[in-house]
């Protein structure tokens, strides 16, 4: 706890210098989780082979087609957690199975850690609101269900530590692709209150579809980025125009005309929208136009439009958390670690993270923003 006092104060301390170096990137909360693989057995690569290969030849013995997916079924078979240690989860973590302590961190748009949540027992206790359910067959699908039921309960605990931040753009993987995340995220009461309207939510939300579903709408055609669609022509999208909040009934809107349109000079010397449509599907001179209103439908307009390119270079932020996650496993030695205690991972992590924090603090302090989130150049 009080390693855990120690990182809480550095988040503070940093948030006017990430606020300082850009207060747009400073502003992005960017969540993800992964796994601390412990020294057990069950992490040896030759354990989940011999499943595997168990696997296979049933599958050659019982002539069973190719519908059946032997990694698939090895992950079934695999007990939920490691002999030595409930607490040490079977997981399917960067493309392999493994047995791992999971935790969770989130980051601003510059990679600096705003929040670490270690998910043990401890946290499970504090969240009573998280139904811990039986793994499925499927790995992929366990990993995209179970961190959907971290996200808030690791949003609160981070809101409530530091109740001065209150970022407004949120970004995640495809794993939070759900309709109750983007209502808790972008409306309602769910992380507390704030100075301005009582209540904390955030403004946009940059979550990717989830490949198994898809955006329907029963007036016209939408894309896979949730785009309207020409009437005449379901592959041609329509151009988005920009936020029109500044409608009489006050509701935010997005506006998106037609993919032939373009501003053109009158006789009167003032440019108009004119659609070059061969065969339009209204007399408007200006084609067809279209208001999209993001609170019928959170899920296909979350604060932003999707496929513009402001979603595509606001979404490739996302890969700072991930690079910070890499940098405290590998560069701060918090991987292959030969211990199977929790309490040490824990504060392995922590320290890594408080790493972090002071090496931001010195590179403010000596004018050095290149090195903002490296050590090594920092201590040179």
């Amino acid at each position: 706890m009080d390693l855990q006092s120690v990182f809480n104060r550095l988040v503070d301390i940093t948030e006017p210098i990430c606020q300082a170096i850009n207060a747009e990137k400073a502003d992005m909360t960017i969540y993800d989780t992964s796994g601390i693989e412990p020294w057990v057995t069950e992490n040896n690569p030759k354990y989940a082979n011999r499943v595997l290969q168990q696997m296979k030849c049933y599958a050659k013995a019982k002539k069973l087609d190719s519908s059946f997916d032997p990694y698939k079924a090895a992950y079934g078979a695999m007990p939920s957690h490691a002999a030595v240690n409930p607490l040490i989860k079977q997981q399917y973590l960067n493309g392999h199975f493994c047995y791992a302590y999971k935790f969770g961190i989130i980051t601003n748009g510059l990679g600096v850690t705003r929040h670490i949540a270690f998910y043990n027992d401890d946290f499970f206790k504090s969240h009573p609101e998280i139904q811990l359910e039986k793994k499925s067959d499927s790995p992929d699908e366990d990993k995209s269900v179970h961190d959907a039921r971290l996200l808030l309960p690791t949003l609160v605990d981070f809101f409530k530590a530091h109740p001065l931040i209150n970022p407004k753009t949120f970004v995640g993987d495809a794993a939070f692709d759900s309709i109750q995340i983007y209502k808790d995220l972008l409306t309602g009461n769910t992380f507390g209150d704030d100075d301005s309207d009582g209540s904390r939510r955030f403004s946009k939300a940059y979550i990717p579809l989830n490949q198994r579903s898809h955006l329907y709408n029963s007036d016209f055609t939408v894309n896979e980025n949730g785009i309207p669609c020409c009437p005449s022509d379901p592959t041609l999208p329509m151009k988005p125009e920009g936020n029109t909040s500044h409608l009489r009934c006050k509701a935010p809107s997005f506006k998106f005309v037609c993919p032939m349109m373009r501003y053109v000079k009158c006789d009167d010397g003032k440019f108009r929208r004119r659609t070059s449509c061969e065969n339009p599907c209204t007399d408007s001179p200006c084609g067809r136009m279209v208001y999209m209103y993001p609170e019928k439908d959170l899920r296909a307009f979350p604060g932003a439009v999707r496929g513009t390119d402001d979603w595509n270079q606001t979404y490739k932020s996302r890969t700072v958390v991930e690079q910070t996650i890499n940098h405290f496993k590998h560069n701060l030695c918090v991987a292959d670690r030969k211990t199977q205690n929790d309490i040490t991972l824990h504060a392995d992590l922590l320290l890594a993270g408080i790493t972090q924090l002071i090496s931001v603090v010195l590179a403010d302090k000596i004018h050095r923003l290149d090195c903002l989130l490296s050590v090594k150049p920092l201590v040179a």
